[in-house]
């Protein structure tokens, strides 16, 4: 008979301090929360479900795919919705299956859970104490002993931009086989340190986190550990378990795990330094860009980035560069719903006057929201809606809602009813807009922009924007965090109180 899986995915990256909340409609993305329509959303994209989804297929076995939830990264889970999604997924369980592969994020906060993929684990677990159960995270998790205890076999993408989600899932799912199969015992080692690192400086593209991942990566891909991964957190989030920290998951017959470990959360607390960021005025950013020659010169506004829980209308980088004068710019999206629906009705080719952007405040980061008066012509309306063809998400569809375009004269400015980060030159093209022809291209992100804009850009420039998002870990206010804690604790910052 053939084996019975059940595959799932409940992702949400939260941030504590943003203001906006995360009810269920806000896991709705695809249009589809589970069954033939949820697999057919995700089947062959480059998504930890979709990797999941392969697996299964390729084992031959029965599946069911009881939820598939994923939001955009923002303020608590609902009590509601976290019980609705994990109650599908437990009840799904208790009917009986040879393995379960979850897709999870490993940052997901409820209103009443710290620890959502913890107690989604501790869940399945009192029903199912002996299924196997391999789970995929992102590199932002944060790590505790309730996932450690609930899951057989963990795996974290090594990139960030994250363009091995689905690799992810399969080196989850390899390990996973061999254990069915009975060729392998797997048990996890993990260990962390008391870093708290800034996500804009701990990509494992650049140091300090390259050498950290490439000691995980040769070890898993020598075949020395089955997986070994390496989280580096995820810091807008006021929780008692955020750390840098490593999982490794090794044969029972081997002590591989725990010098691998050792060894990379050692080199962790060494380059700990590195992992702090030095924030900047931002005029002087948006001065240097306008200096630079030739383009398209990519400005990235990591303040109010949707991929961290940002709100996506901060209007604090535009408003820099209109007044410095930069000019044959696009920018985007800018989150407005009303705006939309204001240049819908005008139509395309009409003159309007908008209040764009700064409608929402953000209390925890003592931010008022701040509209930005514009003047232009309304260039294009889309329904928002276009399939990725870069290389992170591959093959998924972004759902921006309606979406318009206002041209100023000097930057065109793409106005969205939803959020949606800007990693895929998408968000341009299919509103007519090529960001590969224009001196200067705004867009609202920390890292995955790197994905798409990168390999376009002649020169990167780093904005400091106001948000919730920011980089600057001295900007928000930790009341739950575990102290000592590195860099707040100044002991530990001079090397006095290492451990």
């Amino acid at each position: 008979m053939a084996r019975k899986f059940v595959v799932a995915m409940m992702m949400h990256e939260t941030n504590t301090f943003s203001p906006l909340p995360t009810p269920i409609d806000s896991f709705a993305r695809s249009g589809a929360l589970s069954g033939a329509p949820a697999i057919a959303e995700a089947e062959g994209t480059n998504t930890s479900l979709g990797g999941f989804i392969e697996v299964a297929r390729q084992a031959g076995a029965e599946f069911t795919v009881p939820m598939a939830a994923s939001a955009h990264p923002s303020g608590l889970v609902t009590e509601a919705a976290y019980e609705q999604m994990t109650t599908a997924i437990v009840d799904e369980v208790r009917k009986g299956c040879d393995a379960v592969l979850l897709a999870l994020h490993g940052a997901m906060v409820a209103e009443h859970f710290d620890d959502g993929e913890g107690e989604l684990l501790n869940r399945i677990r009192r029903i199912a104490p002996d299924v196997p159960i391999a789970v995929a995270l992102d590199f932002h998790t944060q790590m505790t002993e309730a996932m450690i205890r609930g899951a057989s076999i963990i795996t974290g993408y090594r990139t960030y931009p994250h363009i091995d989600m689905a690799d992810t899932a399969r080196r989850s799912g390899r390990t996973l086989m061999r254990m069915l199969a009975g060729e392998v015992e797997p048990r996890m080692v993990w260990g962390n340190r008391p870093i708290m690192s800034s996500s804009l400086v701990h990509t494992p593209s650049r140091e300090p986190m390259k050498t950290l991942m490439g000691m995980a990566n040769q070890a898993e891909d020598s075949g020395q550990v089955l997986n070994a991964s390496v989280f580096g957190g995820f810091p807008q989030a006021d929780i008692p378990h955020l750390a840098l920290s490593s999982v490794i998951v090794c044969d029972k017959r081997t002590a591989e795990g725990e010098v691998l470990l050792n060894r990379i959360l050692d080199a962790a607390w060494d380059k700990r330094e590195g992992f702090l960021f030095h924030p900047e005025k931002l005029s002087v950013q948006v001065a240097r860009a306008k200096a630079l020659d030739g383009g398209p010169i990519v400005m990235a506004d990591h303040g109010d980035n949707t991929a961290s829980g940002g709100t996506q209308d901060v209007m604090s980088v535009v408003e820099e560069a209109l007044a410095q004068g930069l000019e044959d710019a696009c920018a985007g999206p800018i989150c407005d719903p009303a705006c939309v629906d204001q240049m819908i009705k005008a139509g395309v080719g009409a003159e309007v006057t908008l209040q764009l952007g700064g409608k929402i405040d953000m209390p925890a980061m003592g931010l008022k929201g701040k509209p930005l008066q514009v003047n232009g012509r309304v260039k294009a309306i889309t329904d928002g809606q276009f399939v990725v063809t870069g290389p992170m998400a591959t093959g998924t569809t972004v759902r921006m809602g309606r979406t318009a375009v206002l041209d100023t004269g000097k930057m065109l400015i793409v106005v969205s009813e939803k959020r949606a980060e800007p990693f895929d030159l998408g968000v341009f093209t299919h509103c007519g807009i090529d960001p590969r022809r224009k001196k200067y291209v705004l867009i609202k992100s920390r890292q995955h922009f790197r994905a798409g804009f990168e390999p376009i850009a002649k020169h990167i420039v780093m904005c400091d924007g106001d948000g919730c998002t920011a980089s600057d870990l001295a900007l928000f206010k930790y009341t739950k965090v575990k102290r000592p804690l590195y860099p707040f604790d100044l002991d530990m910052r001079l090397g006095r109180n290492e451990a």
